[in-house]
């Protein structure tokens, strides 16, 4: 294995000899070749160097060119643009509807003790999950680099408040969401086959951490099989979905209204109350900024990327409002609240013999979503560590797959941890209240660059007045829950993102390395045949 992985060092090394490396295998000078393609610890194709050039407030580097044509068989290893419009649309679709819709819509009827007024949230869940989108497609048209809120945060902020993120990020929400996902599936996979008392939660957490195991060695062997999977399970909780709207298509036709015609008849709930609701049908639509995380690898990400959100998220919008309305349909609120499983309850009012159909509809819609969800968080692990951020190991990719392994490998790990250790109800709570920070944060780097960098193209640009709506709303539902109800959690929340600093000035601000980090390095390339990637090179 060392000969195979000297080999193509070596071969990089003739593809790029003209090229200067440091010891890490980022963040190198970028010098065009004879035939105008570029080497940076690896070649980026054919194409040609793509500018970059310094704004006038002097802050951070932007290319002026937005997405590259394609890779040459001859370029050295990276990520390949292989996401075209159909697989955008499902990777924002299979990832969107997975376990929140079949959780919260329970969670959701508890906080706001009202039907119409839940009803009224998902839909605004809806609105605000599509205009954080449209922000999102201007801001990765602008710069089409993996890595999302992180690439934003560089553009914008500069490198703290990026590795703040990417260390966030890394450790606690996109594990987080997995572990929550998976723990969702386990639920609903092991109750089809217990049915005379709740299934033991230890099988539950094993079937779990069977799902990631699945899940990792489908996004470790091939991005090909990794998109058609997330092709196929989206077609399929699609017909699953379709499934429950017929049947409450059906029970509205017998005239079972009675649920619907007094929606407005409970408590008002309060501003807090509100905002906890809010994370709850949030969570449901959770995933609308996931195609940002894979731009590198989307196929015209300046037309594909907006055209994907502005397909993907009103379906998702729509498919939620008639799923809600079908389950009124069929059962009571109090029936819907006192369901561990709504969706699984939903079937044996509806589809007699064939209610175990409910069952494998979610465990489907859910292993998709996590699917989904593993495959845009190693692109985040991937880009913070090629630009220094986190471990080296975590940029390289697989010398013949062309997969990020190492940084799927350790986002599996941690979630497989929290699996062991977290309910869903707890890990929702906190999910919710740190991504929304992140959120908002996105939203002001938009903001800030339409004044810093004007002169930027923008092949997609949102009016200005929704990122400051969606900043406006972010900031309400990261204070709200803490003037309501202060916790203490949510001081863990904000301590944990301020402790990223305490690794930040000595690793990444002043560069120190651990000796034996080289040898760490050296060991998993082997382990694992990765190798490190081009780097893209914009930022200082």
């Amino acid at each position: 294995m060392r000969d195979k992985i000297s080999q193509l060092f070596c071969l990089q090394k003739t593809a790029c000899k003209n090229n200067a490396t440091d010891n890490r295998g980022h963040n190198v000078p970028i010098k065009a070749t004879s035939n105008g393609s570029t080497c940076a610890n690896g070649s980026l194709g054919p194409e040609g160097p793509e500018a970059t050039e310094t704004d006038s407030s002097g802050s951070g580097r932007m290319r002026k060119s937005l997405e590259r044509k394609g890779s040459a068989p001859n370029d050295a290893i990276h990520l390949q643009r292989r996401v075209g419009l159909f697989s955008g649309v499902a990777l924002i679709v299979g990832t969107m509807i997975g376990s929140g819709i079949f959780v919260s819509p329970s969670g959701l009827l508890v906080r706001t003790g009202s039907v119409g007024v839940s009803f009224i949230i998902w839909l605004a869940c809806g609105l605000l999950s599509l205009f954080g989108a449209l922000s999102y497609a201007e801001l990765g048209t602008m710069n089409t680099s993996s890595g999302a809120e992180w690439a934003y945060f560089m553009d914008a902020f500069g490198p703290a408040p990026a590795f703040l993120f990417s260390w966030v990020s890394t450790l606690v929400l996109k594990p987080s969401q997995m572990a929550i996902i998976c723990l969702s599936f386990a639920q609903y996979a092991v109750e089809a086959f217990v049915t005379e008392c709740d299934p033991p939660m230890a099988v539950i957490k094993m079937v779990a951490l069977v799902a990631i195991v699945m899940i990792l060695f489908v996004n470790c062997y091939s991005v090909n099989l990794g998109m058609a999977v997330q092709n196929i399970f989206t077609a399929a909780k699609l017909v699953a979905v379709l499934i429950v709207i017929s049947g409450g298509a059906w029970k509205l036709f017998q005239g079972n209204t009675q649920h619907l015609s007094n929606a407005f008849s409970g408590p008002t709930p309060t501003m807090g109350a509100i905002a906890t609701a809010f994370y709850t049908g949030l969570w449901a639509y959770d995933g609308w900024n996931n195609l940002n995380y894979v731009t590198e690898e989307i196929k015209n990400p300046s037309k594909n990327l907006p055209r994907s959100i502005v397909i993907g998220i009103p379906l998702v919008t729509l498919c939620y409002a008639l799923i809600n309305i079908s389950y009124l349909a069929a059962m009571s609120p109090t029936e819907m609240i006192d369901s561990e499983a709504v969706a699984v309850t939903f079937g044996n009012r509806i589809l007699g013999a064939m209610a175990w159909l409910m069952p494998l509809s979610v465990t489907i819609s859910t292993f998709g979503s996590a699917n989904g969800t593993l495959f845009a968080a190693g692109r985040l692990c991937f880009a913070a560590s090629r630009e220094g951020h986190l471990l080296d190991i975590l940029s390289y990719v697989h010398v013949r797959r062309l997969t990020p392994a190492p940084g799927l490998i350790f986002h599996s790990l941690i979630a497989a941890a929290m699996v062991l250790y977290g309910t869903i109800g707890s890990l929702i709570d906190f999910f919710s209240f740190t991504a929304w920070i992140f959120y908002g944060g996105s939203m002001l780097a938009l903001i800030v660059m339409r004044f810093t960098k004007p002169n930027y193209p923008r092949p997609y640009k949102v009016p200005i007045i929704i990122p400051v709506v969606v900043l406006v709303i972010s900031m309400y539902l990261v204070v709200a829950p803490i003037i309501d109800m202060p916790r203490i959690e949510y001081l863990y929340a904000l301590g944990f993102i301020l402790a990223g600093l305490i690794f930040y000035v000595p690793f990444v601000k002043l560069g120190m390395t651990p000796r034996f980090m080289n040898k760490v390095t050296l060991f998993f390339q082997l382990l694992l045949e990765v190798v490190p990637t081009s780097s893209m090179n914009m930022f200082d």
